[in-house]
């Protein structure tokens, strides 16, 4: 799908590439992130699950930067990760704004479930590229993400 915008050449050009990349982004993310719904979760609770999981024990402030949300958001999520007895929540004895989110043994043993299933829905997800073709996407997403930085 391209613009209905009546713009520029250059206001076109980056408006349809806009839209590839989000309607991509939005496509292949629903695709690997389906089995998520076997377990019971978001992809936000599982991105919160695998950031403890490889980077341990994390202030929420930090969660929220690893997965891309609000502190807000990340405060809700977590509410309900420690319901369901996958994280716990220890506010710092030295500063008590901030709080640091563990990881439950039945945390892990979650993680260790969903994510062979969610690293080979990765997998297929990109194999109609080439390796090449995945390093350049790879670069490039990297090149619009940070932007003019």
């Amino acid at each position: 799908m391209a613009t209905h915008y009546d713009g520029t050449e250059e206001q076109t050009r980056a408006l349809n590439a806009f839209i590839k990349l989000f309607r991509a982004s939005a496509s292949v993310s629903s695709r690997i992130n389906a089995h998520l719904n076997d377990y019971h979760l978001t992809p936000s609770q599982f991105g919160v699950l695998e950031s403890l999981y490889h980077l341990g024990t994390l202030y929420q402030a930090q969660i929220a930067e690893k997965i891309l949300k609000t502190t807000g958001n990340v405060t809700h999520v977590i509410d309900h990760l420690e319901a369901r007895g996958l994280v716990l929540r220890e506010r710092s004895g030295e500063d008590r704004r901030y709080i640091a989110v563990h990881l439950t043994d039945a945390g892990r043993t979650m993680v260790e479930r969903v994510l062979p299933t969610h690293i080979t829905g990765v997998v297929e997800a990109f194999a109609c590229l080439s390796p090449g073709e995945q390093e350049e996407l790879a670069r490039l997403c990297k090149k619009v993400g940070m932007g003019s930085e």
